[in-house]
């Protein structure tokens, strides 16, 4: 047998329960968001590589002779560029 002190208890957890997945229900990103999140999580990582490589390949371009230093050095710097601009979003974000 339970109390009614037991069952107000449980009463009142399954309450909270009860609020907590409903709360959870209406803040699920939709479709939408989560492709916009996605996207701009892209942009941020694929725009400084590009122009790395762009700003680079420009530059040994200027060079005497056949010259990739500034294309793969430039790239590589993109590359670490986009990883700390994901990362510094990813981390406001939550």
């Amino acid at each position: 047998m339970t109390t009614p002190d037991q069952d107000g208890e449980l009463h009142a957890k399954v309450e909270k329960q009860v609020r907590r997945m409903q709360q959870a229900e209406r803040d699920r990103p939709s479709l939408l968001a989560q492709s916009v999140f996605m996207g701009t999580l892209a942009i941020l990582f694929v725009l400084p590589v590009v122009v790395g490589a762009y700003v680079g390949n420009w530059l040994d371009d200027m060079a005497e002779g056949y010259s990739f230093r500034w294309t793969i050095g430039l790239l590589f710097a993109g590359l670490v560029v986009g990883v700390i601009n994901v990362y510094m979003y990813v981390r406001e974000r939550d």
